[in-house]
């Protein structure tokens, strides 16, 4: 999946960030665009900034930022709160996410989407709309009544974030090192996922590590980040130099 032909415009743009986080500078001037239609992948070492970045598109009030725009849709939404940016149409699946004891699948997914659409639907609705999307998943329908991730394997997690995003239908998706545990049966699953959620206008930034899932869903376009910034830039093939010469390769340069 390289991306849609056509004119392809400017969904996020990534200016000059800079971020800070108690008292350290993490991000130090990130510059990236990601177009609609595009699965752009994130890779760089640990520590580099990926999952901070991530953070900051989302609007989590822990970093700080000193410089920089944030530009969705050709809208700056910098100093926009979560809320806001979700409403607008980004969407963040965590590398961790969290567990909600008494809070179930349905019913937090369902308050989710009231909260992003003007039209709210009916509990019928909504229910048959989650076992459909549980269905492309291979995500059994009995599921959706458990408590928010508690006692989830890492691999369900995963597929329950990815549930999420196909419910909610963002514009463009952050996902952050979405594969991170996963066997090859939930990968490919995952992968699925993410090809159903692509359309010509929704974009879908994977933060990754690994080559893995990118050889299912095969990104258009694959930026690297060093110490808290963009490093390089390249198509499918930087990431095979990648994985041949490591990241290092990039760091001496």
């Amino acid at each position: 999946m390289k991306g849609f032909e056509g004119v392809r415009y400017k969904m996020l743009e990534i200016k000059n960030l800079c971020v800070g986080f108690e008292g350290k500078m993490i991000l130090t001037g990130v510059n990236m665009t990601v177009k609609d239609g595009e699965v752009h992948a994130l890779m760089g070492p640990n520590g580099s900034g990926k999952t901070t970045l991530a953070y900051v598109l989302m609007g989590n009030p822990k970093y700080k930022i000193i410089t920089g725009k944030i530009i969705l849709n050709g809208e700056d939404i910098t100093k926009l709160g979560p809320d806001e940016r979700a409403k607008k149409g980004l969407f963040l699946s965590f590398q961790m996410p969290v567990e909600v004891p008494g809070v179930t699948i349905t019913n937090f997914l369902r308050q989710a989407y009231n909260s992003l659409n003007e039209r709210k639907i009916s509990l019928l609705e909504f229910r048959a709309l989650l076992e459909e999307k549980c269905k492309e998943l291979g995500i059994d329908a009995k599921f959706l009544n458990r408590y928010l991730n508690q006692g989830f394997s890492g691999g369900e997690k995963k597929k329950v974030e990815i549930l999420q995003m196909l419910v909610l239908n963002p514009k463009i998706a952050v996902l952050d090192e979405t594969d991170s545990g996963l066997d090859i049966d939930a990968l490919k699953k995952i992968s699925e996922g993410i090809k159903k959620f692509m359309a010509p206008e929704k974009s879908v930034l994977i933060i990754t590590h690994y080559k893995r899932i990118l050889e299912y869903v095969n990104p258009s376009k694959v930026s690297v980040m060093i110490e808290g910034k963009i490093a390089m830039e390249g198509k499918e093939e930087l990431v095979k130099s990648l994985e041949e010469r490591g990241y290092s390769w990039i760091s001496d340069k």
